[in-house]
């Protein structure tokens, strides 16, 4: 038994020789460790800022974060939220209890990524058969493969652009998240602010009810004029406490996101954010497909034809042999094979479309930012001349020169402007978030 030791020692040793003396220099199909990522290859150590897979030591990281340019283009993202600011605080606090599922899946890719590194090295297993006498023989198999036209080469590459892929949806997660919160967020000051604007109306609308209840009491008015008031008074009451229940609804389920309550985060800020800030995750993520959909092309075109293996046994009747084999050929196999060519071809057609879809939303957003913020502006302009008209009827009023329902109409027109131009200032805001959700700067890359 020792001396079949020492025999599979022996051919595991001479399997690996060989395996190194057949580079990629004589076509793409021979299997080289001169070509794995992280043997001979001299590769910098990363510093914090590069090292973007820092919480699980794995020694293939490395290699990985020096040699993939996507996963150092989303490493380098810098958020467009300033720091200390509201949207700050509520994006740290709502990450910080991010569950974070696509960290799993990103593991899971290194880790399949570090095993397809090593894919070039022999396999050794048992062989164990049953003859006709009865006897159990067992044998110990070594198996290396010396020509598989790429399929190896491509395996490595395609566990590579997995683990881009799954760096991709990590930060599409993140950035989501962040997203949800912001506009939970702006939901609640919106509302909070529509709320308090309603509130003063309410006051002053209860104020002119009173006015007319004293007149009609007296003989001056008619009845129907302060059923109107009243009727009004309905209404905003009712745009009040929607108002309210928007906040409260709002706020509790920012709270349920985060780490810790957010019920006294106030403030708007403003992001900085235009369409050329970053490449569109979007567009990030068809690359990294596109990657990984061209490596998966490759190991199937090497599926689709034989190759050659070396397999040593040790054992009873054991010896070194080489096998080609593989994939049969037949009438149909090149049209497979263009087929495959073909399905190559279509990745890059999706990242154009990818382009084309990023570029029409950004713009789309662009426009509609720069429209709602000149209406914003025109809104202040219509508030500010709502109250001077306001002002002059109310004089005009005590002068006996104005009815009661004349100051009571242009009050309300007051009231729509100071809403309008709230609704407004927020649609902008959202519009922001939404333009760096896209863009995938509402969390720093490195912190990702």
């Amino acid at each position: 038994m020792g001396h079949c030791f020492v025999r599979a020692a022996a051919l595991f040793a001479a399997s690996i020789g060989l395996s190194g003396c057949l580079t990629d220099a004589g076509g793409a199909g021979f299997v080289s460790r001169l070509k794995s990522p992280d043997v001979g290859v001299a590769v910098e150590t990363p510093t914090p800022t590069q090292t973007v897979f820092a919480s699980t030591s794995t020694k293939y990281d490395s290699a990985l974060n020096a040699e993939s340019t996507v996963i150092n283009s989303l490493v380098a993202r810098k958020s467009a939220v300033p720091s200390d600011s509201a949207y700050d605080q509520v994006t740290g606090a709502v990450l910080a209890a991010n569950a974070r599922s696509a960290e799993s899946d990103l593991r899971a890719a290194r880790l399949r990524a570090e095993a397809a590194s090593k894919n070039w090295l022999p396999t050794v297993g048992p062989s164990i058969s049953l003859t006709s006498l009865s006897d159990v023989i067992v044998n110990l198999v070594v198996d290396q493969v010396l020509f598989d036209n790429g399929r190896k080469k491509g395996e490595r590459e395609y566990a590579k652009a997995d683990v881009e892929v799954a760096a991709v949806a990590l930060s599409v997660d993140t950035n989501d998240r962040a997203a949800t919160a912001l506009g939970l967020y702006l939901a609640a000051a919106e509302g909070r602010e529509k709320a308090a604007l309603s509130e003063t109306t309410l006051e002053d609308m209860a104020h002119f009810e009173y006015i007319m209840s004293e007149r009609v009491r007296g003989g001056v008015s008619d009845m129907s004029d302060l059923n109107i008031i009243r009727q009004k008074l309905g209404e905003i009451r009712a745009s009040h406490t929607t108002n309210r229940e928007a906040t409260r609804s709002a706020i509790a389920e920012l709270n349920a996101m985060s780490i810790h309550p957010l019920n006294d985060v106030r403030g708007l800020t403003a992001l900085s954010v235009s369409a050329s800030s970053a490449q569109p995750l979007g567009v990030t993520k068809a690359e990294a497909e596109k990657t990984r959909d061209i490596a998966a092309a490759k190991v199937e075109r090497a599926g689709q034809l034989p190759g050659v293996n070396l397999q040593g046994t040790v054992g009873k009747n054991g010896g070194i042999a080489v096998n080609a084999g593989g994939a049969s050929l037949g009438l149909g196999t090149p049209a497979r094979l263009r087929a495959i060519e073909v399905a190559s071809e279509a990745v890059g057609r999706r990242v154009t479309q990818a382009v084309e879809d990023s570029n029409r939303a950004l713009r789309k957003l662009e426009s509609q930012i720069a429209a709602k913020s000149r209406q914003a502006g025109e809104a202040s302009g219509l508030t500010a001349q709502a109250k001077n008209n306001l002002d002059l009827f109310q004089a005009q009023y005590k002068a006996g020169q104005r009815q009661v329902m004349d100051v009571v109409g242009v009050y309300e027109t007051f009231a729509r402007a100071q809403e309008a131009e709230v609704s407004l200032k927020y649609e902008a805001a959202t519009l922001r978030i939404e333009m760096a959700r896209i863009l995938g700067v509402l969390a720093d890359g490195e912190l990702i």
